[in-house]
């Protein structure tokens, strides 16, 4: 199968990056792939670097001064390459996808994949879902739901979970944790309880409410805490509430990091506490590790964990909320590693890269039908 994917993010890109790689990796021997997306992003630099797969510059914008150029070397390539199936991953590369592909007598079928909690009730979602969508993927329950209020309920809409290589994200032997934990941060770390977060450091990924409920701690309570967040460094403003908080010794900022689990290993308690998120591979990914997740109730983010069970959800923008959970935690630290094993036990069960990989291709290889 010849099989085209499509990302118009110029940048980092988050989820989608991780979601087109894992499909990439695990199918590159099985089929023919081609990746387009710009050349200045995360995914161009390293779909690039995997074996037998090709990587094209692409650029995906929303400007009709753009359209013509980009959608004229776009049908270029698909009548060279004669693609069976394009994957495309935002609305940006899906209107130029439908674009390219008008007055063709065979065209690829398209599957578009729903990858967050925008609004979808546009006209140029009217036009894209009758004209240039054979099946569409929601990434979890609360996106689907969202597709059967939009003009895509009269295709087919499959359900399709991010799956994680849980052998890639695995727990760490206490000694090893001891170990990172003192390379980071010196020694007499044992009382610390680390926090972390690998969905950057956008405001709508609520890592200032946390920094928020810390402060609302008296100082011997908070510097038992420590806050990692991984992504973009903030900028002035982010840093300044940070400092109006005085959570500038308990919050730290590596950066950008490709491979996050030796920083994960080295923690105690994941958290995504965003203001809408779809589902969450950084949730997964933690939970995969062996460590309990604080989330918010938004979007899918309810999906991926039971409340004090595997981990523990709260509204969202509500630092009080999470002080209440954080004092739970110093109330009893040892449970974290029961309920980190719980969440384990859960990525095993449910989080399957293998099952995620057999329903896209099925998708891949299912028949085009259209829902009355």
């Amino acid at each position: 199968m010849n099989i085209l994917f499509t990302n118009f993010h110029p940048g980092i890109g988050g989820g989608h990056v991780t979601y087109i790689l894992s499909l990439l990796l695990a199918m590159k021997t099985l089929h023919s792939l081609h990746v387009a997306c710009p050349q200045t992003s995360r995914l161009f630099k390293l779909a690039k670097d995997i074996r037998d797969v090709r990587a094209i510059d692409m650029s995906f914008t929303t400007r009709p001064s753009s359209w013509f150029a980009a959608r004229a070397a776009l049908r270029a390539l698909i009548l060279k390459e004669k693609f069976d199936v394009i994957h495309v991953n935002g609305s940006s590369d899906h209107k130029q996808v439908m674009l390219a592909l008008v007055g063709l007598r065979c065209p690829p079928r398209v599957i578009f994949t729903k990858h967050n909690c925008s609004p979808i009730t546009s006209i140029g979602n009217h036009l894209r879902a009758f004209f240039s969508t054979d099946h569409v993927i929601a990434v979890s329950d609360h996106v689907k739901r969202l597709l059967l209020k939009s003009p895509y309920k009269h295709r087919q809409i499959s359900t399709i979970k991010h799956g994680v290589d849980i052998q890639h994200f695995s727990p760490i032997s206490t000694a090893k944790k001891i170990q990172l934990r003192t390379g980071l941060f010196g020694e007499g770390v044992e009382d610390k309880i680390i926090l972390v977060s690998a969905a950057g450091t956008a405001d709508s990924k609520g890592w200032l409410d946390l920094v928020e409920a810390l402060a609302l701690f008296e100082p011997e309570q908070r510097e038992r805490f420590h806050v990692i967040v991984i992504g973009e460094k903030p900028n002035k403003s982010q840093y300044d509430r940070v400092l109006a908080c005085g959570g500038n010794a308990q919050v730290s900022f590596p950066g950008v990091i490709d491979d996050v689990r030796d920083l994960l290993g080295a923690c105690d308690l994941g958290f995504i506490l965003s203001y809408k998120e779809a589902l969450s591979f950084a949730c997964r990914e933690k939970m995969a590790m062996g460590l309990p997740v604080l989330v918010t109730r938004v979007g899918g983010l309810p999906e991926n964990v039971c409340d004090d069970h595997e981990g523990w959800i709260v509204p969202p923008r509500s630092p009080e909320s999470i002080k209440e959970v954080l004092l739970k935690v110093l109330s009893n630290p040892s449970r974290l590693v029961a309920m980190g094993n719980l969440a384990r036990a859960r990525a095993e069960r449910e989080f399957n890269l293998d099952d995620f990989i057999r329903s896209t291709m099925s998708i891949y290889h299912s028949p085009t039908t259209i829902n009355s």
